[in-house]
């Protein structure tokens, strides 16, 4: 039984090493914004991994997407926001991906928290923005998202990975 529970503990420390926690945070006029998730990568399975056809058309939640591995991503902010026209108060949220359309994705905000990656209900969703797509310099082997300042009181939320980068403007109100 000593061994069975070694090896689990094994297994899922070798899980949790391919796709890593990582958490972004940044500050806004005293107001923090952060970004928890698992970032995985590419591993070799570069044009395999978007779309229908692709790994994460296997997700039983496609076309939305968890937007990194294992657990839901998870969003908090302190201040009120405006992401690119959609209200969203200080708390806590998870984000998605809608990904149907390759090169029109949008970044889902969803009521729902706490969740496993692959639970995902859209009657919690606060709303949906458009996403500015575009092809980074080169290969992004891990899943990456960054929180940058785009002037006085505003930001940029930037998701890339693999072949594609997708980016909302917000508002902190």
């Amino acid at each position: 039984m000593k061994s069975i529970s070694l090896l689990l503990l094994a297994t899922a420390g070798l899980v949790s090493a391919q796709s890593p926690a990582v958490t972004e945070t940044t500050t806004f006029g005293g107001k923090s914004i952060t970004i928890k998730y698992s970032s995985p990568r590419v591993n070799g399975r570069a044009g395999k991994i978007f779309g229908k056809d692709g790994l994460i058309g296997n997700d039983s939640t496609y076309p939305a997407w968890r937007a990194g591995a294992n657990a839901a991503t998870a969003f908090h902010t302190d201040a009120d926001l405006d992401i690119n026209g959609l209200a969203v108060p200080a708390g806590n949220y998870t984000l998605f991906i809608e990904l149907g359309d390759q090169n029109n994705w949008q970044l889902i905000v969803n009521k729902q928290t706490g969740q496993w990656g692959l639970a995902y209900d859209k009657s919690k969703d606060l709303g949906r923005v458009k996403m500015t797509m575009a092809k980074p310099a080169a290969l992004v082997e891990n899943l990456k998202y960054s929180l940058s300042e785009a002037g006085p009181h505003k930001g940029k939320l930037t998701l890339e990975w693999e072949n594609k980068s997708a980016s909302v403007t917000f508002t902190v109100k």
